[in-house]
């Protein structure tokens, strides 16, 4: 499975969790009891960092959701922003532009009209906060 598909799976534990607010590791286990569903190493790894780090990740969503608050966000948007801002801080293979393109593309495809260009926004604000340019 590539990158961006493992980065999809990233955002459904996210989203899920949402609901559940069961950690990563239980959906994980989960999902996997059936024998359709594997879950890729990557998109673990995604997901369990955007669980560890929540708070602090949120705390940058916050800075950036200008005139926003966190409970009138979508959850497609808080899930893909929550994952979005973790790799922009913690994946530095990860090429900016990439990070914010996977993210806008996911919201076209599970969010509303309006989610895709406010994670952009927010997200190509959040990159500066992170010190990361190369977008």
């Amino acid at each position: 499975m590539n990158r961006k598909k493992s980065r999809e799976q990233a955002f459904i534990l996210i989203f899920e969790r949402s609901f559940s607010h069961d950690p990563v590791a239980s959906i994980v286990d989960a999902a996997e009891t059936s024998e359709e569903v594997h879950i890729e190493e990557f998109a673990e790894k995604l997901a369990q960092g955007a669980e560890d780090h929540e708070e602090e990740l949120d705390e940058v969503i916050r800075k950036y959701i200008r005139g926003w608050t966190m409970n009138r966000l979508s959850r497609v948007s808080l899930a893909l922003l929550r994952l979005a801002v973790y790799e922009l801080k913690y994946e530095q293979d990860i090429p900016v532009s990439v990070t914010i393109n996977e993210a806008v593309n996911l919201a076209k495809k599970y969010g509303g009209a309006e989610d895709a260009p406010f994670i952009n926004g927010v997200l190509g604000s959040a990159a500066g906060e992170a010190g990361r340019k190369d977008a």
